[in-house]
C-alpha cells in the first residue's frame, strides 16, 4: 500500500543539487522527515533567486496551483505548487510528487525528466529570512490532498553519507544580515556534519523544536562533545541549548547534507564579516 511506502532518493538524483534537508525546516511537512529541501546553488541564506529548479522526478505534470504565502520577512506573497505523477524514482512510481517554490515554466500535461528544468526558484513568505532558495518535495498518493501542507510519505537518502567531523570553528564564507556562512570543503562525495556517536546531523540547531540525526544510533545524541538532544527514529528533539559564535549570543546553527555540507551560523544583527575566524560553542541554557 503507498501509505506503507518511503522514497529513496539515489545518490545521483542527489548529487545534482549542492547540498539537502529533511529537517531544517518549522514547518509540519518535514515532520519524522517526510519532505526534503533541494538546494542547486550555494548554501543556507545565499538567494539564488531566479535559478533553473531541475526536477528530482520523472513523470506528468498533473496540476500547478498558485498558493498564497504568508506576509513573511522575505519573498513575495504567492507561492506555486506543483504536482507531477511520478514514474522515477522507482520507489515513487504511481505516486504524486508535490513541488513547491518554484515559479513554473512546465504546464499540466508535460512530460518532465529528472534533471529538467521546471522553471526558476523563488523564496517566498514561507521563508526564514536565512533560507536560500530551494525546491520543497514531499510525494504522497495520486488520490491524496495534494493542498494539504501535511500527510506526505517518508522520503530517505539512498546512499551513505559520510560523517564530516567539525571542532566548532570555521571561516565565513558569506553573510547576510542574518546568518553567516561558514566555509565547507567540498569532497565529491555526498557528507554531512557528523555526531559523534556516529551518523550524520540534519537540522535548525536548536532554533527549530527537531531535527535528524540520519544513519546514526538511537538515544542520546552528542555534537562536539556537547549533548544536544535525543533520537527516535531518525528524529532528533533538541535540548534547550544556547548557541553562541565568538562569544556572542546566535539564534542557532543550520545543518545540511549534500557535496557542500555546511554549517549556517543564524544570527539576526552580527557583526561577523568574510574570512573571519568564528567559534561555535554550545551551552547548556535556556534559549532566549
Amino acid at each position: 500500500m503507498s501509505g506503507d511506502r518511503t522514497i529513496e532518493l539515489s545518490a545521483g538524483t542527489l548529487e545534482r543539487y549542492a547540498r539537502f534537508s529533511l529537517f531544517n525546516s518549522p514547518y509540519p511537512a518535514h515532520d519524522e522527515g517526510r519532505a526534503i529541501d533541494l538546494y542547486p546553488g550555494g548554501r543556507a541564506g545565499e538567494g539564488f533567486d531566479g535559478e533553473p529548479a531541475p526536477s528530482p522526478v520523472a513523470g506528468r505534470v498533473l496540476s500547478i496551483e498558485t498558493v498564497r504565502a504568508p506576509a513573511g520577512p522575505v519573498g513575495i506573497d504567492r507561492d506555486y505548487l506543483i504536482v507531477i505523477s511520478c514514474t522515477a524514482p522507482d520507489s515513487a512510481r504511481g505516486l504524486a510528487a508535490r513541488i513547491l517554490h518554484v515559479d513554473p515554466s512546465v504546464e499540466p500535461g508535460d512530460e518532465v525528466g529528472i534533471g529538467d528544468s521546471l522553471g526558476t526558484l523563488v523564496r517566498t513568505g514561507f521563508f526564514d529570512p536565512w533560507v536560500g532558495a530551494h525546491l520543497h518535495v514531499g510525494f504522497r498518493p495520486l488520490e491524496a490532498d495534494h493542498r494539504r501542507a501535511s500527510g506526505s510519505l517518508p522520503v530517505t537518502v539512498g546512499a551513505d553519507l559520510r560523517p564530516v567531523p567539525w571542532d566548532g570553528t570555521g571561516r565565513v564564507a558569506a553573510v547576510g544580515e542574518t546568518y553567516a556562512v561558514l566555509r565547507g570543503s567540498g569532497s565529491g562525495t555526498l557528507a554531512g556534519i557528523g555526531a559523534d556517536g556516529g551518523g550524520v546531523l540534519d537540522g535548525g540547531l536548536p532554533h527549530y523544536a527537531a531535527g535528524g540525526l540520519l544513519g546514526g544510533p538511537q538515544g542520546p545524541v552528542s555534537f562536539g562533545g556537547e549533548r544536544v538532544g535525543v533520537a527516535d527514529g531518525r528524529t532528533v528533539a533538541w535540548d534547550d541549548l544556547g548557541v553562541r559564535a565568538n562569544g556572542d549570543p546566535a539564534t542557532g546553527l543550520s545543518l545540511s547534507c549534500g557535496l557542500e555540507p555546511g554549517v549556517t551560523v543564524v544570527s539576526p544583527g552580527h557583526s561577523l564579516e568574510a574570512g573571519e575566524r568564528v567559534e561555535v560553542t554550545l551551552e547548556r541554557e535556556k534559549r532566549r
